[in-house]
């Protein structure tokens, strides 16, 4: 059996969640595409004088509640219904998270490792003012994602003030805070997620003071992750990266400052001292409270789910569980936090960047943080009770939760 496209697995679950809520079938046909993707080529002149054409998109699925907002990642791998996709995943975290924008998500097809600094901000000028005519503080409102960063925003905004005559610092978000950027950004999908499973841990009855964690890649999410549950009192015992994995035990749990002085001088986790070193895939199934997966989509599939012990499964990456193994895991009484919503953190300080960046007033970090938990607290509590109302899993509710909130502005407007 061939494996889903990411569209496919969208479009699944939009299905499975209309199905509950008996949303009108002409509803879920305007909800299943996107309102626009742009493809655009990128003429970019190589280091060595020749001439490389690029593909970007820019997939905008829908603005009933407000601007597009989502990411643009660069990746070999990039394809136009991945990136539909995740601008309709977008759309429904966006919802989850009560923030006034609809889903939107861009790609080009490269791989920037190969690129030197001036290629890379010549294709980044170039493909920000291909899809300029269709972007904007008050349209759609880019930010990094895979393979981009600050400095990728920096120069996107700047390509797009450029041709626009005067500063424009919310027409994308992430930026450097000497040019608009929002102080906590670089931490903020892990603060999210913390805030999202401390109140999980609660709805469980589960003490996070000495919870046993297991995460899966150590990039900024799961790195910083390591850090806010080390300070709650949680034992973080396994971590891994693209190298391998690494186990202790709950009486010597992994420290945040150890870890990450090893990562970042060594390259990879598996050379901490002192560890037994174990598989990504044996990580996902250790006996733990607390599984993070925020590595890789599809890591949780039908094959591996009756074996995972986790009480909490908290999703840092996009796509980590497959709807195969989210039935599974419901059955076996894990409690899975969806990305939608456990990932939401780093729209939610976008969504805050842009707000500041609109007034030109600008919060300390203690205020960002704060509206931040005040944001992702809410958007749990509305999962919750939807979930129970409905008895259906996380997942589920919230993509009812977030649907209702589409359609009744939908309807509201007009359009159906």
């Amino acid at each position: 059996m061939s494996q889903k496209n990411p569209y496919e697995i969208a479009v699944e679950q939009l299905e499975r969640a209309a199905e509950i809520i008996d949303l009108d079938k002409d509803i879920v046909e305007r909800l299943k595409r996107p309102d626009r993707v742009l493809i655009v080529s990128i003429p970019v002149r190589m280091d060595d004088g020749s001439l490389k054409v690029f593909v970007g998109y820019r997939s905008q699925h829908n603005n009933a509640l407000g601007p597009y907002k989502g990411g643009v990642r660069y990746h070999p791998n990039v394809t136009l219904e991945e990136v539909m996709a995740l601008s309709m995943w977008m759309t429904w975290k966006c919802a989850v998270a009560g923030l006034p924008y609809g889903g939107g998500k861009g790609g080009v097809v490269v791989d920037p490792k190969k690129l030197s600094r001036g290629e890379l901000e010549r294709l980044s000028r170039g493909y920000f003012a291909a899809i300029a005519r269709i972007i904007g503080p008050d349209i759609d409102i880019p930010a990094p994602d895979v393979y981009t960063d600050p400095q990728t925003m920096a120069w996107f905004m700047d390509e797009y003030s450029r041709l626009y005559g005067y500063n424009v610092f919310g027409v994308v978000t992430a930026k450097p805070t000497i040019i608009g950027g929002s102080e906590g950004r670089l931490t903020s999908t892990s603060r999210g997620l913390f805030f999202v499973v401390e109140e999980a841990a609660k709805a469980i009855g589960l003490d996070l003071k000495n919870a046993t964690v297991a995460i899966q890649g150590y990039g900024n999410v799961g790195s910083f992750t390591h850090k806010f549950l080390e300070e709650a009192g949680a034992k973080v015992i396994a971590v891994s990266d693209s190298k391998g994995a690494i186990l202790t035990s709950p009486d010597k749990p992994l420290k945040f400052e150890e870890v990450i002085r090893v990562k970042r001088k060594t390259g990879s986790v598996i050379n901490v001292k002192g560890v037994k070193k174990i598989t990504n895939e044996e990580l996902l199934e250790l006996d733990v409270d607390i599984l993070v997966p925020a590595a890789l989509e599809n890591v949780i599939t039908e094959k591996n789910a009756p074996n995972i012990k986790a009480k909490i499964v908290a999703e840092g990456a996009n796509g980590p569980t497959t709807p195969e193994a989210d039935d599974i895991l419901y059955k076996n009484g894990v409690l899975v936090l969806p990305d939608i919503l456990a990932n939401a953190g780093g729209v939610s300080v976008s969504y805050l960047e842009w707000v500041q960046n609109r007034m030109g007033y600008y919060w300390t970090p203690g205020e960002v943080d704060a509206k931040l938990k005040d944001i992702m607290v809410k958007a749990f509590m509305n999962v919750w009770n939807t979930a129970q109302r409905y008895n259906v899993d996380m997942r589920k509710a919230a993509y009812v939760y977030a649907i209702n909130r589409v359609v009744e502005a939908m309807r509201w407007r007009g359009w159906i």
